[in-house]
């Protein structure tokens, strides 16, 4: 798996997670949080691999969605880039209500 990849799955998981229904954050923890491998979740949920397969790819295409139109992993992003030359007690402030 890319690890870039994996890292911006990841990233927007956290941000738009509560937009997913529970299927798909339990099979999304599984595979990138968990790391288990798509026969693994595929036995734990007594489905198929291609249906796992499938759910992943469904829900990574929706997570891609919602940032093309919210944009907040790019915002996040610009933001902690602002950030890097902030006093420390500051940055944590800011980072805290963000």
């Amino acid at each position: 798996m890319d690890l870039i990849k994996n890292e911006r799955v990841n990233n927007l998981l956290d941000i738009y997670e509560p937009l997913l229904t529970n299927k798909q954050k339990e099979i999304m923890e599984m595979y990138y949080i968990y790391d288990l491998s798509l026969s693994e979740i595929a036995l734990d949920n007594k489905t198929t691999r291609s249906a796992v397969f499938d759910l992943i790819k469904r829900t990574t295409n929706t997570l891609e969605n919602y940032e093309s139109k919210l944009h907040l992993l790019d915002k996040k992003e610009k933001i902690h880039e602002l950030l890097k030359d902030v006093d420390e007690s500051i940055k944590n402030k800011i980072e805290d209500l963000l």
